[in-house]
């Protein structure tokens, strides 16, 4: 076992020392370390490339019963940018530090990809045959929305052969003892708001000026946050139950001495349908947008439908064996909407049932973070999780 530690241990200090950052990614080392570990392990691995540069890397162990849905197991390549100057370590030298590996990406999400592979690892060298056929998917592009990683990807006749009965894919990291498992996502909706005006001299008060339109609209959007905050505070909500709502650019003027003619508000939402209907909350900023004056427009970047919630019963076979597993090892669980968005939900819109489950408690929250890190401990009692959870789902 020490020398398989050691293995896992390199190995995911290699991939984390492969800077897939964005932006303008290299993913070439990725699918060079990837094929890499695919040889090690002896099992096949598809390549496929859904526009130049950026690959989906398939890693197959096969089951007894090959008929049979399939287990997919997801995780992304990418990472996100980095300000080095506010890093103690070196963010892709991947170094130990009393326990810790401190790198980008050591827990959004390189270690879930390693210990994929390193569980499956351990559970051939004991000679484990499952019923269903594993797949360990590698994808690109998730840190900026996944429209050419896993939504292009899910419209391939690749993404059809695979017959995946039931998906895995990432959670967040737990600052206390429970794990937490996403069963499905809010709505994520990223939007530009234009508010045209009378321009004129910066010392004339004038009527129908931009800045009082943004002054209105600003105040609508950020009483709305107040409320779901409080019920945030109040109720002792997860965030996935609450919509939230940040205003992340706002433009306009030419001049300091210039009322400008047109101002800009881009918005950022994750609506959880748990405390609005996605109908009520496009009616409550349409009748904003109206009571701001004329002249005032909207243009969606992302504007998502709702996807289907993952069944957590006995109706789902899936969770009650991975229910199993986590009993067994007697992990706590906590269950929750996703706060953000990951790449599950195109899983779930092609109705695949999807868990977003990352082994990682009693860490710091640090993704997207300075000074990310995983604990060696964490990260390898990861992979003895992912053990048990993988032998119970692919024979379920």
């Amino acid at each position: 076992m020490e020398n398989l530690n050691k293995l896992a241990l390199r190995n995911f200090q290699q991939y984390l020392q492969i800077p897939t950052v964005h932006p303008n990614v290299d993913y070439a080392k990725c699918v060079k370390f990837l094929e890499n570990q695919a040889e090690e392990l002896q099992l096949p691995i598809q390549v496929i490339y859904l526009k130049p540069k950026k690959p989906v890397v398939i890693i197959t162990w096969m089951g007894a019963q090959v008929e049979l849905p399939s287990i997919f197991l997801n995780s992304h390549m990418d990472v996100v940018p980095v300000f080095e100057e506010q890093w103690k370590y070196k963010p892709f030298g991947a170094e130990v530090h009393e326990g810790k590996i401190y790198a980008r990406g050591s827990q959004d999400m390189k270690s879930v990809g390693i210990q994929y592979l390193e569980a499956i690892r351990r559970l051939k060298l004991n000679g484990v045959i499952c019923s269903r056929t594993v797949h360990v998917c590698f994808v690109p592009e998730e840190e900026i929305g996944g429209e050419e990683g896993m939504k292009l990807f899910t419209k391939t006749e690749e993404f059809k052969k695979l017959n995946i009965g039931i998906a895995l894919d990432e959670s967040i990291t737990s600052e206390n003892d429970a794990m937490i498992l996403f069963y499905g996502e809010k709505c994520l909706w990223q939007f530009d708001i234009y508010c045209e005006g009378q321009t004129g001299h910066g010392s004339l008060l004038l009527d129908n000026t931009p800045g009082e339109k943004v002054a209105y609209l600003l105040q609508k959007f950020y009483d709305f946050r107040k409320d779901q905050e409080k019920n945030f505070r109040e109720n002792h909500n997860s965030l996935g139950d609450v919509t939230t709502i940040n205003c992340t650019k706002i433009s306009g003027g030419v001049q300091d001495n210039v009322i400008p003619n047109k101002m800009l508000l881009t918005f950022d939402c994750r609506i959880s349908t748990k405390s609005i209907t996605l109908k009520d909350f496009e009616c409550m900023i349409n009748s904003w947008i109206k009571e701001a004056g004329p002249h005032c427009s909207i243009s969606y970047h992302a504007k998502e439908s709702g996807t289907p919630n993952t069944e957590l019963n006995d109706s789902n076979i899936f969770w009650t064996a991975f229910k199993k597993a986590t009993d067994k090892m007697k992990i706590k669980i906590k269950t929750e909407l996703n706060c953000a968005t990951s790449d599950s939900r195109y899983l779930r819109k092609m109705g695949i049932p999807s868990f977003g489950f990352s082994p990682i408690n009693n860490t710091k929250k640090l993704l997207h973070s300075h000074n990310e890190y995983l604990g060696v401990d964490t990260f390898l009692k990861g992979i003895e999780i992912y053990c048990e959870i993988i032998r119970e789902i692919a024979n379920a």
